[in-house]
């Protein structure tokens, strides 16, 4: 993990997208990924079929940086997964970005995933005293290997067994030389869906890819079932029982572009919703509602229209900050030069704000906006949170910084507020976030809210935690 790198934010691992069976496959992938830029800004990959021929294109970057008319042109075929990331398992390189591809007895292969597999440690310890050799670092080149040691008939068959060994979060897209696959996790925990697009069928990490290309949303891919596309259309079928629904709130909180839908709930719905809610729960006295572009707009307009006090824009995001960007000196930082936010003064200034943002990972983004606003000439700032307080790390898939570095973890609110300088500070409470989604029953629902209250969802293993702060 890169500590000089995070910013004081979560990354979510990655954003998928296949199709199979139109003859501009490489292209609306392409523009799939394009959709799914923000689930990750590391690396993206292109791996098309033709024939028995596998063509792949990846590179570090954005997908506009990865890719051009040229290289696309090199991408032939009628079917494409593509993938783009942020790492969490294995390092920052080329050989991590994805599609991973394999050609092995039975002819090709390609893999895409979002998520973590919690026992891909243990499992590659095993493959690697069985004579399995590693290209790569990450947690997806896993399942190649079980695939390819298992020896049922069929492709399905082999993928069913490899991920009856898996534990952990997945949305998985598979490409061989005849079928596209596409996999969830027993849990539910990273988001899928299913959709058409001109006789092709499609499937993509969020629904915003879909309205991208144009493609008719179907449904979402169900928790445990596995979809299997080839010439002959969509059949599905189950590799593992539907074990206790648990789809990431987080999703919902802070990934997820606001016009995408999971499961049935509109991203800024839900958002805007939970902001309505934080309303209720803390009300302010103030001047102006502001939120921390881009993902708190939505709680922050909840917000608004639930106290009446007026939304404004108080914050500019740079949105041209690319990753390759050069950082200021710690010296120029210190004399204001700031790249990403920047306060509207005449919005702010004399007046008594309601900061409204999503999350608080380690605290110095928060305390870095608040002193932006009272620079500016806030009177007040009220620092609202829009979830509960983050105390736990997560194992499925975002890079959650190591559970010491979480100042909810160790500092109480009072502390926390104290740390930011905020006026005030108060968190949306774990019912009220529940209740976004019409949960009454809050001892039995189906969501994972494990980096709230350390409730995980699937087994964690002992030296996962070692593994993941060794890293």
């Amino acid at each position: 993990m890169h500590h000089e790198m995070m910013s004081d934010k979560w990354h979510e691992e990655c954003g998928v997208f296949g199709i199979f069976g139109h003859d501009k496959a490489a292209e609306l992938t392409y523009y799939g990924l394009y959709a799914l830029q923000h689930r990750g800004q590391e690396s993206a990959g292109i791996a098309t079929v033709e024939g028995r021929k596998m063509h792949h294109h990846k590179g570090m970057g954005l997908v506009s940086e990865v890719f051009n008319e040229d290289v696309l042109e090199t991408l032939k075929g009628n079917a494409a997964i593509g993938h783009v990331r942020y790492s969490t398992t294995g390092d920052s390189s080329v050989a991590n970005a994805q599609p991973l591809t394999f050609g092995f007895q039975r002819g090709n292969m390609a893999l895409a995933h979002n998520g973590n597999l919690t026992n891909a440690y243990q499992i590659h310890g095993r493959l690697e005293r069985q004579g399995s050799i590693f290209q790569t670092t990450s947690d997806t080149e896993v399942v190649a290997h079980l695939i390819a040691k298992s020896g049922l008939p069929t492709l399905e068959e082999n993928v069913k067994e490899s991920l009856s060994v898996v534990k952990g979060a997945y949305a998985f897209l598979i490409l061989s030389d005849d079928k596209l696959l596409a996999m969830r996790d027993p849990h539910g925990l990273r988001p899928m869906a299913l959709g058409q697009f001109e006789g092709a069928y499609v499937v993509a990490s969020e629904t915003c890819a879909f309205d991208t290309i144009g493609a008719e949303y179907i449904r979402d891919v169900e928790p445990g079932e596995m979809l299997i596309i080839d010439k002959d259309g969509l059949r599905s079928e189950r590799f593992a029982t539907a074990s206790r629904k648990a789809l990431c709130t987080f999703e919902y909180i802070y990934f997820a572009r606001p016009d995408s839908d999971i499961d049935g709930f509109n991203v800024h719905s839900v958002r805007k919703k939970m902001g309505k809610l934080l309303a209720k729960e803390h009300p302010v006295e103030a001047d102006v509602v502001i939120g921390v572009p881009e993902s708190s707009i939505s709680a922050a307009i909840g917000y608004a229209e639930e106290t009446g006090i007026p939304y404004e824009i108080g914050l500019i995001k740079n949105k041209y900050i690319g990753r390759t960007f050069i950082q200021p000196s710690q010296e120029l930082r210190e004399r204001g030069v700031k790249l990403k936010l920047s306060a509207v003064r005449k919005i702010v200034e004399g007046k008594r704000v309601v900061l409204i943002d999503d999350s608080i990972v380690r605290g110095t983004t928060s305390r870095r906006i608040v002193e932006m606003l009272r620079d500016a000439g806030a009177t007040e700032v009220h620092l609202r949170i829009s979830s509960p307080p983050v105390t736990h790390g997560c194992y499925y898939g975002i890079d959650t910084s190591a559970r010491e570095e979480l100042i909810a973890a160790t500092k109480s609110v009072g502390e926390i507020r104290e740390y930011i300088g905020a006026d005030t500070l108060s968190y949306l409470s774990e019912e009220a976030m529940l209740r976004a989604f019409g949960v009454e029953d809050f001892s039995n629902h189906k969501y994972c809210n494990a980096c709230f209250t350390g409730q995980y969802p699937t087994e964690i293993y002992e030296d996962l935690e070692k593994h993941m702060l060794e890293r």
